[in-house]
């Protein structure tokens, strides 16, 4: 029996579709593949995975960013991550790198394998306006500095937030964005059934990318996020041995207006990030 109420169930399906982005890199975008697929405070949710180094090699060379935050999570690989702060990151497998964009940043990820399997998942969250013309920020954070819970049939690690699994608390080396997300990486065995209690004020999505699984009693495909509806918490069964990610924020509830790189509350304030781009104030 749950020993949460009021349980989410699946509000909606979002499959992932074959993309580029970057100089050339293959990968599935779900959420934010078109406005309609955004869930607030998620703007986008990219996954790359190849063994084929003329899908990644060519990276993402530098480029601007204003008003939201990236999260690049790796699986495998490895990937260096420069920007015009001077912050130099390298994303080992497990590793993270959390940006905060502001007013702006300008900044390359580049991987360094040149072949074997190249795998992760970058993810943008929108920031309030109140915040979206802060000075930009940086934290890399290395795969021993995600924490970790491992138990009967299941292992799950947190990049952000808090969350509470049978007795444990465990809190993601990232607390301090303005939208409280939660970013969790979750492997179950086949047949093993876990509730995951969820901020009940954030809205919240599931990623699978490994296996068959059902969430809230509905069995979901491989690269399908699963938005959920409101409440308390939500009940995952794996069919076959899985991984996912679970992904909640509190949503922000303003307008969004998106040109490539630039996210505002208006189409004035995009074209002055693009004036501030041309004119190299972008990032003063």
């Amino acid at each position: 029996m749950s020993k949460l109420d009021n349980l989410r169930s699946i509000k909606r399906i979002i499959p992932a579709k074959d993309s580029m982005d970057g100089a050339g890199v293959k990968l599935k975008r779900s959420i934010g593949r078109s406005e309609a697929t955004r869930i607030d405070p998620f703007l986008m949710l990219d996954a790359f995975s190849s063994e084929n180094p003329d899908d990644y090699l060519a990276g993402f060379p530098p480029h601007p960013h204003r008003g939201f935050e990236t999260v690049t999570y790796m699986l495998d690989g490895h990937m260096i991550h420069r920007d015009h702060m001077g912050n130099e990151g390298d994303l080992r497998a497990g590793g993270v790198q959390w940006m905060k964009a502001g007013r702006g940043v300008i900044h390359e990820e580049r991987p360094l394998r040149v072949d074997g399997l190249m795998r992760g998942f970058q993810l943008w969250i929108n920031l309030p306006a109140a915040e979206k013309m802060q000075p930009a920020a940086y934290q890399n954070i290395e795969p021993e500095q995600v924490p970790q819970l491992i138990g009967e049939g299941y292992q799950l690690k947190i990049v952000a937030g808090e969350i509470n699994l049978e007795g444990q608390v465990l809190k993601g080396p990232v607390q301090n964005s303005a939208t409280e997300p939660m970013y969790c990486d979750l492997q179950l065995e086949a047949g093993r059934e876990i509730e995951l209690a969820l901020p009940e004020s954030h809205n919240a999505a599931i990623y699978l990318f490994e296996g068959e699984a059902q969430v809230a009693g509905e069995p979901v495909d491989p690269h399908q996020v699963s938005e959920l509806s409101e409440g308390k918490g939500v009940v995952i069964k794996a069919q076959s041995d899985s991984r996912m990610l679970i992904l909640a924020g509190k949503p922000i509830g303003e307008p969004v207006v998106q040109y490539g790189p630039f996210v505002m509350n208006t189409m004035t304030e995009i074209e002055q990030a693009l004036t501030d781009y041309r004119e190299n104030r972008l990032v003063s």
